[in-house]
């Protein structure tokens, strides 16, 4: 692993489950991690925790996104802020749901990847940029219209993002992971009908914990996937390998 003393992350997303686990492994590794939420209390929770920085802003607003973002420099970005949105199928699909889904999941990382990678191309030393994407992109899940399509954008930004930012040594990737119980996927995910036959197609048979996500994130962010970019890399128990 690479040693992350003097590079800054950034984090969006870092009062979530997955955020929280990987700001708390790239402190452990030594980063200086910038933590970024919608939540105040829940930033500075984390920061009194692990000292982190904290920086909340809007994923939907490109004035805020900007602003909180002027001035300040980067190696690394994670954007893992999201919206799980509604399970509906497409004759029930809301559309009101489905912009604000598509508003955060994939517009807002692309602002951000925007106004980073600005930073890391003045800086001139490289950089990483990993998108926290899904499964749900890479397979069809019912109900998961709104989120699997905000998710294969995400995942379209990644591949467009790696060609664009090579150039300058800047790789950018993607995890896309089965399914942690956190309390955006609880309602749906935490039911036995719908979990049961799930898990059972899938060759590791069980849900992935916030921890087994940060820990590839930061991999990823790390010297050791120096060669890596363009990649949607899934984290989800085999099962989109059938």
């Amino acid at each position: 692993m690479s040693d992350f003393n003097g590079r800054t992350i950034l984090v969006t997303g870092a009062t979530g489950g997955i955020g929280g686990a990987t700001v708390r492994q790239l402190v452990a590794e030594g980063a200086d991690v910038i933590a970024s939420g919608r939540s105040v209390s829940g930033l500075e929770a984390l920061a009194a925790e692990t000292g982190a920085r904290s920086l909340p802003f809007d994923l939907t607003s490109e004035d805020s996104i900007r602003d909180a973002l002027e001035g300040v420099d980067v190696f690394g970005v994670v954007n893992c802020g999201g919206s799980g949105g509604t399970i509906q199928n497409p004759m029930e699909t809301d559309i009101a749901v489905f912009d604000k889904v598509m508003s955060i999941n994939a517009r807002g990382a692309l602002l951000v990847t925007k106004y980073t990678s600005a930073s890391m191309v003045r800086l001139g030393v490289g950089g990483s940029i990993v998108n926290v994407s899904s499964q749900a992109s890479l397979v069809a899940l019912n109900g998961h219209m709104a989120y699997g399509s905000s998710k294969a954008a995400l995942d379209n930004i990644t591949r467009v993002s790696a060609l664009e930012l090579g150039p300058y040594n800047i790789r950018v990737n993607s995890v896309n992971p089965t399914v942690v119980l956190t309390d955006m996927s609880e309602g749906y995910w935490g039911r036995e009908e719908i979990a049961a036959p799930f898990k059972k197609a899938m060759p590791l048979g069980r849900w992935a914990t916030p921890e087994e996500i940060a820990a590839p994130i930061v991999f990823l962010l790390s010297d050791g996937a120096a060669m890596i970019s363009g990649v949607s890399l899934p984290i989800d128990g085999g099962y989109t390998a059938q």
